[in-house]
């Protein structure tokens, strides 16, 4: 039988700007000071992000949404870190065939298939995983706020089983491991309260994968703080 991994980015739940949802590395700069950056250049156009870029309403009711699909298997594993390309090994140590990814990026490789010779990134492991034979198929339900479009992968999608399924036309399937990332790069760290409340209400034992904590205190910056970021 198949066993299937369920992937799930925070950026799922978060409307942020389309400008914001390029490439980052992911670093200390990108998943903490580049949201200092955001916040002040905003603000001093009159623009509060803090009270602005907050979770959507989809997170209420995500979680029973989904059991209507998914068993959760007696034994099934929960792995949480901030770089999604963690699912690749996840997938890979847990001996699973399918990957539902729910996503506001494809992570399936920017760039055609000459970006699944490229390192293992954020960006492109479920493309790694597919090319490398490690699943059989993949199935990735985008965010409501997404800014891509599956024809942006035609490529991919030709070459392997790639599906993008609605929500509401999920398979009715057995999960035996969940990873939930928080992208830091594309989520602000004013909501990471939320992104654990989240991960707290699976009411599964979980593993931590490198997930600093952030500490968001603007309020708190010296003029010499502002500087060094370049704000």
């Amino acid at each position: 039988m198949l066993k299937n991994l369920l992937s799930i980015d925070w950026d799922y739940f978060i409307p942020v700007y389309e400008r914001w949802s390029g490439s980052y590395l992911e670093n200390k700069r990108n998943i903490m000071m580049i949201w200092y950056k955001r916040y002040f250049e905003n603000k001093r156009h009159g623009i509060d992000i803090e009270n602005s870029i907050r979770e959507g309403k989809e997170l209420k009711t995500f979680l029973k949404l989904i059991k209507k699909y998914f068993i959760f298997s007696k034994n099934v594993k929960m792995y949480v870190s901030d770089s999604h390309k963690f699912s690749y090994y996840i997938t890979k140590d847990n001996k699973c065939s399918r990957v539902i990814n729910f996503d506001a990026h494809s992570d399936l490789g920017y760039g055609g298939l000459k970006s699944l010779d490229f390192e293992l990134n954020c960006a492109n492991w479920l493309g790694k995983l597919l090319k490398n034979k490690i699943v059989q198929d993949v199935n990735i339900v985008y965010s409501p706020y997404t800014h891509e479009t599956s024809e942006e992968f035609s490529e991919i999608n030709k070459t392997f089983n790639v599906k993008y399924p609605g929500i509401d036309y999920l398979p009715e399937i057995k999960i035996d491991a969940i990873h939930v990332c928080r992208s830091g790069s594309w989520t602000p760290p004013w909501l990471d309260n939320k992104f654990y409340k989240f991960i707290n209400s699976f009411n599964i034992l979980y593993k931590i994968i490198d997930c600093p904590e952030r500490k968001w205190c603007p309020q708190k910056l010296t003029l010499a703080d502002r500087i060094y970021m370049e704000l």
